[in-house]
């Protein structure tokens, strides 16, 4: 007997031998998208009975599996599917239309004759008032026939309020069967057992016919309400501006345009944004909250720069203390995925004239690295902001300032949208990207700081750093990349580091110095796993935090229900690649410290509409590469072993072990940076580098700083040090190639200890001393 057949029985009939059968995730991912499609109308009618155990266990593992990949039903299983929904209605006294329009929509063929059951299920959820899934009662009801979709439709508008959400339900109405089908995929009330949204949906959407046009309408109906609003034409009431239904039709419409890239919609942002942010009176609150929050969860499915630039200035406008930390969480996402949307991701908007006449000065917006507002007098250049014009010109200085936040805003979006591009191996074409972006005022300085790479020919790429070195000759159509060293032989990635020291370049981003990860002996064992970065202790919330910021996402882990566990993940290489890192919470009382604990990390790869277990050595080395990096640095940066204040923690074991622990990529590319940096300090005759640590002599003892966790510990006895330093001193003084906080501590530690008989506080004093 076949798998399928043996879970179908297990389902709806177990054997005797069936007793104790649980499919392993191995044998489940054996299973056809069509096989899947077979099993999950009998999982579904299981649901609705009081079964035997092995059939609940059964069908649990199937559902899991249907909720992961897109499974496909040949016309005989949708049939199957509405026949269980109808037979389910008695003991669940409700219906999952998703999981019907769901069927529909990944039919394999024509659709059978629905409209019996059709009507059973409309009827039946019409007469019980349930309206928590709309968009997949009117795909249902459309295959019902005209009547059942009018009586459908009228429910709705009954409980559905607000213009624009009963406008969006004519539009609905109107569209084609298959059309209202593929919308269902869109439902907010999308089930638990629902497979994953088809990944191409909303450019399918966007494609059905008179879409985009009412799209504009809606949005621009928006608008117009809030313009009226502003203006006291219509009442301020917080967040009151649209209803809920509203919102859910208006963040359909702004996903259709902004898939589409419609020209007319950052003109319209613009406006609509500012408009439901800040209230027309001096309230706090917001027009529309929900709607801003929408607005920013579209462009987390389909970032424009534009918009991005935009949600930016409103986040430094809006009055009400949690929406800016809300913005700033989301614009986290909004960020990652932009990177990945290369065909807009570089496009700049215009900030207007970056140099104007104020009161008889000239105001420049200067970008280098930064963006400054400086000031001149007669070509004579001035120290902060002259008095006339803070005095006279108030409105002026705050419009130019307002420039500097927009400027530095887009130069932010640039380097990450830049620094995303390496997992898609984005390119460019030669002409356009010096016309477009290195000579351009604003992304200019960003650009000329990073090494580039040309094809001069096919097959033939040149590296060029355009900051200290002149462009090759190159064809206007031919490609250009950003430079990873993950590509390039050792000497030439030493000689890219030379070359930024000695010309005291610090890149936009860490590029020449950048950590690289390869598949080691022990993950091609493991083949489809890697334990590189496991057993390890952290500070759970910095590294929630640092999920946040570089594009991961995860469910806050804490003491309740389901909440032991999870895996933070990232969508890479334009949504082909998915990394997973598993973390746990510990399982100990530590106090006010939340600590959790490290597990594998694993790579899926888009199939079939969803997600399959990949093996390490199919992954795209760079994809492997950026993603093991970011974990390096959820670890590194989080944990425990790298806390001063935990020496005397629990549990201390694995404290002691990770400060003397084999290096990281991050700790050794650190080593490599102290390399070339101590030679240039004052101390250099003091420091040496050996192996997994800095030894920095002083004139009381000699002392180890691990390159990893920074801890040091004293010869001859290695007894643990610990020291806090102070911010400043002379290691701020010494240039860094790259932003690194432990660099900049492993170096502070070391000014401090190679004048240890200058050391004046007793509680260090008293550690060196005893010993010594």
């Amino acid at each position: 007997m076949d798998l399928t057949a043996r879970l179908l029985r297990a389902m709806t009939d177990p054997a005797p031998e069936d007793e104790g059968f649980r499919p392993s995730r191995a044998d489940l991912a054996r299973l056809s998208a069509e096989d899947l499609g077979d099993l999950l109308p009998a999982a579904y009618g299981v649901g609705g009975k009081a079964p035997a155990s092995v059939s609940t266990s059964v069908r649990l593992a199937v559902e899991d599996e249907g909720r992961e990949r897109q499974p496909r039903y040949t016309p005989e299983a949708c049939e199957r599917m509405f026949r269980a929904l109808v037979d389910g209605l008695p003991a669940r006294k409700w219906a999952d239309l998703t999981l019907g329009a769901g069927a529909l929509l990944r039919c394999t063929g024509p659709w059978p004759d629905l409209a019996r059951p059709a009507r059973t299920l409309v009827e039946s959820l019409l007469k019980a008032g349930r309206a928590d899934q709309p968009l997949a009662l009117l795909a249902v009801a459309g295959t019902g026939g005209d009547r059942l979709l009018r009586a459908a439709t009228e429910h709705l508008r009954g409980t559905r309020t607000g213009p624009i959400a009963h406008d969006e339900l004519d539009f609905l109405a109107g569209l084609a069967p298959e059309h209202r089908v593929l919308l269902s995929d869109t439902d907010h009330g999308r089930s638990y057992t629902s497979p994953p949204p088809l990944p191409d949906r909303w450019e399918r959407i966007a494609a059905i016919p008179g879409y985009a046009e009412y799209a504009r309408r809606a949005l621009e109906t928006a608008a117009g309400r809030v313009r009226a609003i502003q203006a006291g034409e219509l009442p301020f009431r917080a967040d009151k501006a649209f209803t809920p239904e509203e919102v859910a039709a208006l963040g359909r419409s702004a996903r259709v345009a902004l898939s589409r890239d419609e020209p007319w919609l950052p003109a319209l942002f613009d406006g609509l944004l500012p408009g439901i942010s800040v209230a027309p009176t001096q309230a706090r609150t917001l027009p529309s909250q929900g709607l801003l929050y929408e607005i920013v969860r579209a462009a987390q499915d389909f970032p424009t720069p534009e918009l991005v630039t935009a949600i930016r200035a409103v986040r430094r406008g809006v009055r009400h203390a949690g929406v800016p930390k809300q913005l700033d969480k989301m614009l986290k996402t909004v960020d990652a995925a932009l990177a990945e949307r290369t065909e807009v991701a570089l496009r700049l908007p215009d900030p207007g004239p970056l140099r104007r006449e104020v009161g008889g000065y000239t105001a420049t917006v200067a970008v280098t690295g930064k963006a400054e507002l400086t000031f001149e007098k007669d070509g004579k250049a001035l120290k902060g902001v002259p008095a006339p014009v803070r005095r006279d010109h108030k409105a002026e200085l705050k419009e130019l300032r307002d420039l500097v936040k927009r400027v530095s805003a887009q130069l932010v979006t640039l380097a990450r949208a830049l620094e995303g591009g390496f997992t898609v191996d984005a390119s460019h074409p030669f002409g356009q990207w010096r016309d477009t972006l290195l000579h351009h005022t604003i992304a200019g300085p960003t650009v000329r700081g990073l090494i580039w790479e040309i094809e001069v020919a096919p097959g033939e790429w040149r590296a060029v750093l355009p900051e200290l070195g002149a462009l090759p000759d190159a064809p206007d159509e031919a490609p250009v990349r950003l430079w990873h060293p993950i590509r390039s032989r050792p000497d030439e990635v030493r000689a890219w580091r030379d070359l930024l020291v000695d010309g005291r370049l610090r890149q936009p981003f860490k590029q020449a110095f950048r950590e690289i990860y390869i598949l080691t002996p022990a993950e091609e064992e493991t083949a489809t796993y890697s334990n590189r970065f496991a057993a390890h202790l952290v500070h759970y919330r910095r590294m929630f935090a640092l999920f946040r910021a570089r594009g991961w996402t995860s469910r806050l882990l804490g003491p309740w229900d389901g909440g032991g566990e999870d895996e933070a993940a990232r969508t890479l290489a334009a949504g082909e690649w998915r990394a997973r890192f598993s973390h746990v919470l510990a399982d100990w009382d530590a106090g006010e410290h939340e600590l959790a604990g490290t597990d594998r990390v694993a790579f899926d790869r888009r199939a079939d509409g969803g997600w399959r277990t990949a093996p390490l050595a199919d992954v795209p080395p760079l994809v492997l590469s950026e993603a093991m990096r970011d974990v390096d640095l959820f670890v590194g940066v989080t944990s425990v072993a790298a806390d001063p204040l935990w020496e005397d923690g629990e549990p201390r074991a694995y404290w002691e072990r990770e400060s003397r622990a084999d290096l990281s990529e991050s700790a050794r590319t650190r080593g490599d940076a102290l390399e070339r940096i101590l030679p240039r300090t004052k101390i250099a005759d003091r420091c040496s580098i050996d192996g997994r640590y800095l030894v920095v002599k002083g004139e009381l003892r000699t002392y180890k700083i691990h390159l990893g966790s920074a801890n040091i510990v004293m010869e001859p006895d290695d007894a643990f040090l610990c020291i806090v330093p102070e911010r400043g001193g002379p290691a701020a003084k010494v240039f860094l190639p790259f932003e690194d906080e432990r660099l900049a501590l492993i170096l502070s530690k070391a000014f401090l200890l190679a004048a240890d008989d200058k050391i004046t506080d007793e509680s260090i004093l008293t550690q060196i001393k005893r010993g010594a």
